[in-house]
């Protein structure tokens, strides 16, 4: 599923980074280690021109009786890359993050000023979200 969306931008959301989780009693084990993850990870803001469209593109898993929304869904993430790959092919010159958290995004109220509820604690659903927008001309000719 594909949504034109407007991202809020909280630089506290990428705090989430280090609460607790499902196996991961000290938060994201990629927090200030992978490339990309904060506290390094830029502002989406700063890398991203909001000033052009910028997209959602969600994969909905859903959850079945017993199934737990943290298992891994092998077929699904196939599935996600896909629809990566061919947004990319339609729309030259957009980059993805998959990570928008990491980068400020308040997923939760970015998806639903675009009407998409995302269900915390997921009951029927999980989601894995990328966000798609056009390089900051600003931050490419700062880096030059």
């Amino acid at each position: 599923m594909i949504l034109k969306v407007d991202p809020v931008i909280d630089r506290q959301i990428s705090a989430n980074c280090l609460k607790p989780y499902h196996g991961h009693p000290g938060g994201c084990p990629n927090y200030g280690r992978k490339k990309g993850c904060p506290p390094g990870a830029p502002l989406f803001s700063d890398f991203m021109d909001l000033t052009k469209p910028v997209y959602a593109i969600i994969n909905v898993i859903p959850l079945h009786a017993g199934s737990d929304a943290f298992s891994s869904h092998a077929l699904e993430k196939k599935s996600f890359k896909e629809e990566i790959t061919s947004f990319l092919r339609e729309h030259r010159g957009y980059h993805v993050t998959t990570c928008p958290e990491a980068m400020g995004v308040d997923i939760t109220k970015t998806l639903a000023g675009a009407g998409f509820k995302l269900e915390w604690p997921p009951q029927n659903y999980v989601c894995q979200v990328a966000l798609a927008g056009l390089r900051n001309i600003k931050e490419i000719k700062s880096k030059s």
